[in-house]
């Protein structure tokens, strides 16, 4: 039997986080910065708490205007200090709850530059460590911060996309390109099944890419996010794939 871990990137004011949760087995919640604030974070931590889904931190850019997807000239040492703000802001949250948090995402263009740039994946990982070494990473499979974590010492995930197209070098593709987002709910699911048994996603340019699925994202602002998510819980049951928690997929 294979496995995966089952993610969304949550709080950040979509009206179906209620309904998400339940059916996934890793949360990525906004932390203020590009989304959310204390009580969104609040309630998203109580969602998280009352089903099994895994509570992570998704920490981004200062940038609400933009949610967080534009990018920024910042410094490492900017960076650094973002996430690990972040990352204890959501930290006291659910500390206060008994709620463990598990795992790191970045979101966006953080997520999107540190995954090229050496220097901002390391400062992300550190901050991570900093926080607490025991938390996992989750990045883009492939990409300079899955290194950063390994040279910090860190536990990591390997991240992929149902509904994000790649380019030909296992980078995702911009939103602003045309082709970025899968729409296709049968397309989105025969490539997370060819990513978690094959370890292969066919790039918008039509060349095969490695890849490694240790965790699968359906982002949770998108119109049809609950769509897919129930979509990938019935594909995965009938392919053999077991939805497992973040801890559980990177063993």
């Amino acid at each position: 039997m294979y496995k995966a871990d089952l993610n969304s990137d949550l709080g950040e004011g979509a009206l179906f986080d209620a309904e998400i949760i339940p059916i996934i087995s890793s949360a990525n919640v906004a932390c203020g910065f590009h989304a959310g604030d204390s009580v969104m974070m609040d309630k998203t931590i109580e969602l998280c708490k009352a089903s099994s889904a895994g509570l992570g931190a998704h920490p981004g850019y200062p940038d609400k205007e933009n949610f967080g997807r534009t990018d920024m000239d910042v410094t490492p040492d900017e960076v650094y200090d973002f996430t690990l703000y972040q990352i204890g802001a959501i930290g006291a949250l659910a500390k206060a709850k008994g709620v463990k948090l598990e795992h790191v995402k970045p979101h966006g263009a953080m997520y999107n530059k540190a995954a090229k740039n050496p220097d901002l994946a390391l400062a992300i990982a550190q901050a991570v460590n900093d926080y607490d070494e025991n938390l996992i990473l989750l990045a883009l499979s492939g990409s300079e911060m899955i290194n950063a974590a390994k040279k910090v010492g860190i536990r990591y995930a390997s991240e992929v996309f149902a509904d994000r197209a790649y380019e030909a070098d296992g980078t995702l593709r911009p939103r602003k390109l045309e082709g970025s987002m899968i729409t296709d709910e049968n397309e989105a699911v025969e490539r997370v099944i060819r990513m978690i048994k094959e370890g292969k996603v066919r790039a918008y340019t039509g060349e095969d890419v490695s890849i490694e699925a240790h965790s699968v994202c359906v982002h949770g602002d998108s119109a049809k996010a609950l769509d897919f998510v129930r979509v990938l819980n019935r594909a995965f049951a009938e392919n053999d794939i077991k939805i497992v928690k973040l801890s559980e997929a990177i063993k």
